[in-house]
């Protein structure tokens, strides 16, 4: 570390935003641009380069943080990319999307805040494209080993990059009409602006691999065709079968999964659409469910001018600070956070009668009504306690004619027929089985991501990634150098 006291004299400073009244017209990222960088090197210094660094072991990259904090603090911006890329494929995708469980395993965290570790992280990502220390890598030699990738989310991104830089002929098969699975439609914009994720896919293309969009394998291709013609196939589908709300008037109109509603707010943004069918414009807005997902619904409901928008959340208002006893350090607490777009709908009081924020707290849904011509007009709800009982004569209604179900997922989806055409054997929870060297039951098809993990991080997904292409390289080669930061079987920390 460049500054041994540094963590005991620089305060923690973040990332400024916007102002709210500014951000919320448009759909560019929400940060001021341009202001990290004259903050970050003093936010670097902040590492204490302890002789434990357990934010290695909250983060599933195994990212080399001291290191690389050592670095920035010092403004050697290249051996920083070199350290950041040698583990991560896609920082700066990370250092917008991830939660950062790094930080809460900071150790300066035990009793202080946390060194800025996402901040350095996306500061060093973004100065890497800048100063161009991130050129293509393409193979020396083809192995003439082929390899067909199915879903362009960050796990078959991350695949699909070390694979080809091993040498081996990758395809990457996107049933929609862009790659990037999530990233590309169901990320808001002023998460993370596309340009991101088109800059990275041009260094990819030019490095050897292959994309074929508007692809759904299954019903375009039919998963038995594509396994004869490739050595290896990686099911990196995600788990995108939504979890429904079975109460009395989900029939009506008005009511939508959130990746049906998300999707067209980034296709407006990509000019395929002037104005998204499913706009909140105007509209009382409820989203249930108190996840990433649903602010995510938040921020893009504001941007399009809902006349209020309310989150319901069925846990209790989390506390301020960490409960040691119940989840001590260096787990990932669940405490009250306020993303962007919490603070947007807080400041502009888009739902007035919210506990915080926009947030309803330990708040249930009962049934929803309609008017006449079958719309939802209203939601009935009642508080829980914290075993989600309901609470006597708590009940109350919210007007809502648009209502975003935002449940998370319970696995892949079955719809275009991969699964049943390869007969690929489910694990209890509806995922994808695989055993220790993330291979399904059919040889030759591995999984990997969100469709055999079950819903997760970003950061998990490119591990994920990362550690299924070196199982694919060892199992078509006899061994592999490829890193494999995770097994199929690891898990986040946890007191459980």
């Amino acid at each position: 570390m460049a500054d041994p006291k540094g963590f005991m004299t620089t305060p923690r400073e973040e990332y400024p935003r916007r102002p709210i009244e500014e951000r919320v017209r448009d759909w560019n990222e929400v940060y001021v641009p341009g202001a990290l960088l004259p903050i970050i090197s003093k936010q670097a210094d902040r590492c204490m380069d302890c002789g434990v660094p357990f934010c290695h072991d909250a983060c599933p990259l195994g990212n080399l943080i001291p290191e690389w904090n050592d670095l920035v603090s010092r403004e050697d911006w290249r051996a920083a990319s070199d350290r950041l890329h040698a583990t991560n494929n896609f920082p700066e995708f990370t250092g917008r999307l991830c939660p950062a469980p790094c930080e809460a395993g900071c150790v300066l965290a035990i009793n202080q805040p946390a060194v800025t570790i996402k901040n350095v992280e996306v500061a060093i990502a973004d100065r890497a494209w800048e100063d161009g220390f991130t050129p293509p890598r393409p193979p020396d030699r083809l192995s003439g080993r082929t390899i067909a990738v199915i879903g362009s989310g960050p796990t078959g991104l991350a695949a699909a990059q070390q694979l080809t830089r091993a040498g081996h002929t990758v395809a990457v098969y996107e049933r929609a009409d862009r790659v990037g699975g999530l990233l590309r439609y169901g990320i808001p914009a002023f998460k993370m602006e596309k340009r991101h994720l088109d800059r990275r896919l041009a260094q990819m293309r030019a490095e050897g691999t292959r994309f074929r969009t508007s692809t759904a394998i299954g019903r375009d291709i039919r998963a038995t065709d594509l396994k004869a013609r490739y050595d290896a196939v990686i099911l990196a589908v995600g788990a995108t079968a939504w979890r429904e709300l079975d109460v009395p008037g989900r029939e009506l109109d008005g009511i939508h999964q959130a990746m049906e509603y998300l999707p067209l707010a980034d296709r407006v943004c990509e000019g395929d659409l002037e104005v998204s069918p499913l706009s909140a414009a105007g509209r009382h807005v409820v989203i249930v469910g108190g996840g990433d997902t649903g602010a995510d619904c938040l921020g893009t409901a504001v941007r399009e001018g809902a006349a209020s928008v309310t989150q319901l959340d069925i846990y209790p208002l989390p506390r301020a600070e960490r409960d040691e006893d119940v989840e001590p350090w260096p787990t990932y607490p669940k405490i009250y956070r306020l993303s962007a777009a919490h603070e947007e709908a807080g400041a502009l009081e888009t739902a007035p009668a919210a506990d915080a924020d926009a947030r309803l707290f330990a708040a249930s849904t009962l049934r929803f009504a309609g008017d006449a011509d079958g719309h939802v007009r209203e939601l009935h709800l009642v508080e829980v306690d914290e075993r989600r009982r309901p609470i006597a004569e708590s009940g109350r209604t919210l007007p809502a004619d648009l209502v975003l179900l935002a449940l998370g997922f319970s696995g892949p989806d079955r719809r275009d027929g991969l699964i049943d055409q390869l007969h690929l054997a489910l694990d209890p929870r509806g995922t994808i089985a695989r055993d220790a060297e993330f291979q399904t039951n059919v040889p030759g098809v591995y999984a990997a991501g969100d469709a055999a993990r079950g819903q997760s991080l970003i950061v998990w997904a490119i591990a994920e990634g990362r550690a299924v292409a070196a199982a694919v390289d060892r199992a078509l080669t006899g061994t592999s150098r490829l890193p494999a930061p995770i097994g199929p079987y690891d898990r986040p920390m946890t007191t459980s």
